[in-house]
């Protein structure tokens, strides 16, 4: 996993609440597990004029021109400004994996769903909760200004707006180092993989007849 420290990139407003899991991958498109592959297919239905499948080339695809991801202006965005409840819905992990794959590295939103929050620290973006009145001063500044960028900083827990404005968030200090190291649930396993060696030669050893060699 990326590890996170500063991002400074532009954004994209999504002006929905409650913006579900089906939403943001619709479920044709669950039948990988690879954690790749899934960025052309994020927000299909939203995205595109024509029902989308797996292993289509999107490339030639209708789209919405009325949909944010779709105008110009916000083509690069890497951190998505959404509404309260983001990522409600089923727990699907393919969630986060669709919006990391398309390039988002962090989300700021009033509110997250809980299964959806915790996935995102799993694979390496940064859900930013900020109060409704922030969020609103963003949104406006977004589509006001054309180019418009955020500053995140992970370290000082800080958003910061090109005029100087700085909101600061919480989160919680495990999360944060696992972000700031690019560790997830596999990698801080192996950070311990000395001592599960060590377990498993001593239980070898004292409960033998468990083991077959």
């Amino acid at each position: 996993m990326e590890k996170f420290t500063t991002l400074t990139a532009l954004v994209a407003p999504l002006e929905r609440a409650n913006v579900d899991t089906d939403a943001i991958i619709p479920k044709q498109f669950l039948k990988s597990i690879k954690r790749t592959g899934f960025g052309p297919y994020l927000f299909d239905e939203w995205r595109y004029l024509d029902h989308g499948e797996p292993g289509m080339d999107c490339s030639d695809r209708p789209r919405n021109p009325d949909f944010v991801l779709n105008q110009p202006r916000y083509q690069g965005a890497r951190i998505l400004l959404a509404q309260d409840n983001f990522g409600c819905g089923s727990s699907r992990e393919h969630a986060p994996w669709a919006l990391l794959d398309f390039g988002f590295k962090a989300i700021i939103a009033p509110s997250f769903a809980d299964i959806f929050y915790n996935n995102c620290f799993k694979n390496g973006i940064l859900p930013v909760v900020l109060t409704s009145a922030q969020v609103a001063q963003l949104f406006s500044a977004v589509k006001a200004t054309s180019g418009y960028q955020l500053t995140v900083n992970l370290d000082r827990q800080e958003v910061a707006t090109p005029d100087g404005t700085v909101f600061n968030f919480e989160l919680d200090p495990f999360r944060k180092h696992c972000l700031q190291n690019g560790l997830d649930d596999i990698a801080l396993t192996l950070a311990n993989v000395d001592r599960i060696r060590s377990y498993e030669t001593r239980h070898r050893q004292e409960a033998p007849w468990l083991f077959r060699d």
